[in-house]
């Protein structure tokens, strides 16, 4: 056995000696303590060694299993391969023929030819000639890398330890007691960071499931659900990519309570992102590594200046070309899968400078660009700056002989609209030199790794969106056109983006129900609360019935819209009774509200859609969809806010709200991707209703206010209909 590997093991036998009572690995639901470790891995082994698992595939979920079986085929000195959960079939089909895999666990693997064994957890497969490894590996870790085919990194089992004891020994001083897991173990930098370092430092590693911390898929992100885990499980560390601190950071400028160490890394920190974190108590520190590298080469360390980042750690050499780029010496890979042997000094493609001893990246050495006027482009630099504003999830720039650098804007929720973005993107620019700023932008869909366009650590996947977006962003460039217009459009818009311009007045009318600015002030009585939550039940009842009467009438040119129908019926099903059970907890009567007469404008909102599916076009429902979407995570978790601030409910009176409320962004994206498939004629129909329903949604709101003030609700549907 591999030296780091038998003292990992040695180290979690003395744990299990001198504290056996302390949790190793905590789910939320179930815990394991130091002194059942050992034998819950010698189980694993035994039943590894019964099906002579040699080459195994780890697919499963965050949790205590992934850490376990893990832990066991460390043990043994066989061939670890994690599966990221965000792989497409076609990327898992190459990762198991590329790696010669004969075991498989997790779900999934019978699509594969893995075939079920007695052991209920080891699907296998008859390997006859796998392909060579190189000598020594323990650990392939198959990056997303920059095209459809993962490449896998050939580590051996010391690697990844070494980096790990690196780690631990910066941050002993913290005295870490619990780390919990925000990224996929799958990752090679939580593999390490948040189940290798807890272990050496006899701490906890909570491993909660992906759904628990917030994780929608391969592509959306809530973080309202993942602060409301890390307040459950408060934690000592955490690692984050920028992404995620971007969105915890909006939602809770003020960090949870507990937090002492945040490693950010996984690509370029906006400067101004990390002050506004520190600035709120977030003790974040940026990091550097490379999985050619298991992971961490560079850190900031707590008690000393934050630099770039950070000072090698001591495993790691790092010395600079002539060129700047970053060369790294210590724990490096021992070759890509399938192709010859490496050694020496890994050439990581990063450009750099030193100041002092610690590092500080200029960005990739293939990523800068340099523009007509000759000036040398970073564009992480530029990106980071624009993604530190609110309005802007993602961004890609570039500038190539360009007189005028282009970006892509990723929009935080599609219903931004261009005026937002321009204010958002000026705001960057005004702190940009004159040849770092954006000159002309588009708006797009999200980058995610489903779509292959971003990697599993949250780095853009920039030939693919080059790719994607070529006829745009490398269109020679207009040098007529007056530089003083900045930012420019310069693309038509889309379906979606017309869906929200035409219904702009009514969505207006909708918000400016004077009970909404109310309730966002917290300043909405416990009545009134109450009063909107029955009628939000009388109309989220409907909501299923509907969307099966929709997709019943739906032509067999529409036919695609039927999978998303049951996507959303799945997720909308039951949600009534959510609503009936904040009634309860929020000190009404649920069964008189469940009883009692819907308002004239819920009666007919609901009516008007069935109308429209029956007797009209039945694409005409996803207006409904627009409108409830849309006014929910616009104004409900914020809403929800106000109102337990001020009329002191509990988490479960608000239940419905907040569910509404943190809609991601690839939610929000998958509506406008349906959206933007639509012709004309059906996007009339989205339109028509759309407008009817804002209507009467309005309605609705002023109706609750008229009746708790003692008045009725008829005025406010004759003008809802005028």
């Amino acid at each position: 056995m591999p030296r780091c590997a038998e003292a990992l093991l040695a180290r979690l036998a003395r744990h299990a000696e001198q504290r056996p009572d302390t949790p190793a690995l905590d789910d939320g639901h179930r815990r394991i303590a130091y002194g059942e470790l050992p034998g819950e891995i010698e189980g694993r082994r035994a039943r590894l060694a019964a099906r002579d698992a040699r080459r195994v595939a780890l697919a499963l979920d965050n949790g205590l299993d992934w850490a376990l079986w893990h832990l066991a085929l460390l043990a043994d000195d066989r061939v670890d391969v994690p599966v990221p959960g965000f792989f497409s079939e076609a990327q898992r089909h190459h990762l198991v023929t590329a790696a010669g895999l004969d075991a498989w666990i997790g779900p999934g693997g019978s699509a594969l030819g893995f075939a079920a064994t007695l052991d209920p957890a080891i699907a296998c497969r008859g390997v006859a000639s796998p392909p060579a490894l190189h000598a020594g590996t323990g650990t392939i870790t198959f990056t997303s890398g920059t095209s459809g085919s993962p490449r896998g990194v050939c580590l051996d089992r010391d690697a990844p330890l070494r980096v790990a004891e690196s780690l631990a020994e910066a941050v002993t001083p913290l005295r870490l007691g619990r780390h919990l897991a925000m990224l996929p173990l799958a990752t090679l930098l939580e593999n390490i960071g948040g189940l290798y370092v807890p272990l050496m430092l006899g701490a906890t590693a909570s491993l909660p499931g992906a759904a628990e911390l917030g994780w929608q898929g391969g592509s959306g992100f809530a973080p309202r659900r993942a602060l409301s885990t890390i307040e459950a499980f408060r934690p000592h560390s955490l690692i984050l990519v920028p992404q995620l601190l971007q969105a915890l950071v909006d939602l809770s400028p003020q960090a949870p309570a507990g937090l002492r160490f945040v490693a950010v890394g996984g690509a370029r920190v906006a400067g101004s992102l990390l002050d506004r974190a520190r600035d709120g108590g977030w003790p974040v520190f940026e990091g550097y590594g490379l999985s050619e590298c298991a992971s961490v080469v560079c850190l900031n360390r707590p008690g000393e200046p934050a630099l770039g980042v950070g000072r090698p750690l001591p495993h790691a050499r790092v010395r600079l070309a002539e060129d700047g780029e970053v060369q790294v010496q210590g724990a490096t890979m021992l070759g890509y899968l399938g192709e010859p042997p490496v050694d020496g000094w890994h050439e990581s493609g990063d450009l750099g400078h030193w100041e002092g001893e610690h590092l500080v990246l200029d960005g990739r050495r293939r990523d800068v660009f340099i523009t007509a006027y000759g000036r040398n482009v970073d564009p992480q630099w530029v990106e980071g700056e624009l993604c530190a504003r609110p309005a802007i999830a993602q961004a890609l720039v570039h500038g190539e002989a360009l007189p005028h650098n282009r970006a892509l804007v990723v929009p935080a929720t599609p219903d931004l609209d261009d005026r937002t973005l321009a204010t958002a993107i000026d705001a960057a620019n005004a702190g940009l030199p004159d040849y770092a700023r954006v000159g002309e932008w588009q708006r797009c869909t999200p980058f995610t790794a489903d779509n292959h366009q971003l990697t599993a650590n949250g780095r853009l996947r920039r030939e693919t969106l080059h790719e994607t977006y070529r006829d745009w962003l490398h269109a020679p460039a207009d040098r007529a056109q007056d530089a003083a217009t900045v930012p420019r459009r310069r693309h038509a818009m889309t379906p979606y983006q017309h869906l929200q311009a035409a219904t702009r007045a009514e969505r207006d009318w909708l918000l400016a129900a004077p009970l909404l600015p109310r309730a966002l002030s917290g300043e909405v009585s416990r009545e009134e609360y109450l009063a909107f939550l029955g009628q939000a039940y009388h109309h989220v009842r409907f909501t299923v019935p509907l969307m099966m009467a929709c997709g019943a009438r739906l032509p067999d040119r529409l036919g695609w819209l039927r999978s998303a129908l049951v996507e959303y019926i799945e997720e909308e099903h039951g949600h009534e009774q959510w609503i009936l059970d904040d009634i309860r907890a929020a000190g009404g009567d649920p069964e008189a509200a469940a009883a009692a007469e819907p308002a004239p404008a819920t009666r007919l909102m609901v009516s008007h859609v069935r109308d429209v599916i029956d007797h009209g076009n039945p694409v005409g429902f996803f207006g409904m969809v627009q409108v409830l979407e849309g006014t929910s995570t616009a104004i409900a978790t914020q809403a929800a806010e106000g109102l337990q601030a001020s009329l002191g409910l509990p988490d479960d009176a608000v239940r419905y709200l907040t569910s509404h409320g943190s809609l991601d962004i690839g939610h929000l994206a998958f509506f406008a991707g349906l959206v933007n498939r639509l012709e004309a004629d059906d996007l009339a129909a989205v339109i028509d209703t759309a407008k009817m329903v804002y209507r009467l949604y309005g309605a609705m709101f002023r109706g609750v206010e008229a009746r708790c003030a003692g008045g009725n609700a008829t005025r406010e549907l004759s003008d809802a209909l005028a």
